[in-house]
């Protein structure tokens, strides 16, 4: 499934100052709305018809494609903070050159992996996306190299992995702003799918949008398509996480939490008098079971 970071990279973009990261105390609540944005949610309760939403489910392939035609590898920024954010992607080895297997699911065209790769030479990545011209991109990049990467199509609700990536060789699998496009009826299909190719003990590293994040209240009337499930005017879909739902799916997929929280964030802009709140859901799932390291 294509990446769906669209309003954090775009506000990112805008942002001409620093901007403040932190996870909400306890960890327990997004942010607290005010009364005209609690309004503005209580205000959307009609849904698009259903002729749209069969529409919408399927083109989605087709949409997410012309959104890499229009916008290329130009749209993104490049990841360099996973490494801070996620230490499994550091710590996850008995010895530095241990060779560490990893799927990106969702992978764009690369923002992830590339840095990943540049930084770790003992990394092998599987990468995978739902749209066939985002993998092209990323197959193109000079960084790309069969013997470290092996790029490929897929669609994570129905197209089996273990045709490109081995059953339970996975050691960590990034799946970073895309669960949240994918219709909620098929998201636990996804995660079987993602499980199935972690090995025991392995990790699945979850960052996406959460439960009253910015994004969520600037929709328009008409844009809904279920309970926190939304279309951009492009034809892309976005859902918004809450922790407790979040921590079901994985449950559902046999897959237990190991962290699952808020991340509340503001991205100020002093020259437009703009403060933007952002909620983000950053979680650590893992399989059952004994790592071969362990």
């Amino acid at each position: 499934m294509a990446l769906s970071e669209k309003e954090s990279v775009a506000g990112d973009i805008e942002t001409t100052v620093s901007e403040e990261e932190a996870r909400s105390k306890d960890g327990t609540c997004p942010r607290v709305l005010s009364q005209e944005e609690l309004d503005g949610l209580r205000g959307e309760r009609a849904l698009v018809s259903d002729f749209k939403l069969m529409k919408l489910e399927k083109e989605a392939q087709k949409n997410w494609d012309l959104f890499y035609k229009r916008n290329t590898t130009n749209f993104f920024k490049d990841r360099h903070w996973t490494t801070r954010e996620f230490e499994e992607l550091k710590a996850r080895r008995e010895f530095e050159s241990q060779r560490l297997v990893l799927l990106e699911a969702g992978c764009g065209v690369g923002n992830c992996i590339f840095p990943l790769l540049e930084d770790d030479r003992h990394i092998f990545v599987y990468a995978c996306d739902f749209s066939p011209r985002a993998v092209e991109f990323v197959k193109k990049n000079p960084l790309y190299c069969p013997e470290r990467c092996s790029a490929f199509q897929c669609d994570l609700t129905s197209d089996d992995l273990r045709e490109n990536v081995p059953q339970g060789s996975v050691d960590i699998v990034t799946l970073i702003f895309v669960l949240s496009a994918v219709h909620p009826d098929k998201m636990t299909l996804a995660l079987q799918n993602i499980s199935r190719v972690l090995k025991p003990g392995g990790v699945v590293l979850f960052r996406d949008y959460g439960l009253h994040d910015h994004a969520m209240l600037r929709f328009k009337a008409g844009s809904k398509l279920g309970e926190n499930f939304y279309v951009r005017q492009d034809g892309t879909r976005s859902y918004f996480f809450s922790k407790e739902l979040l921590a079901e799916l994985f449950a559902a997929a046999g897959l237990q939490s190991v962290a699952n929280d808020y991340v509340l964030r503001e991205t100020v802009n002093k020259k437009e008098g703009l403060c933007v709140p952002r909620v983000f859901l950053q979680s650590k799932f893992t399989k059952p079971g004994q790592s071969e390291s362990s």
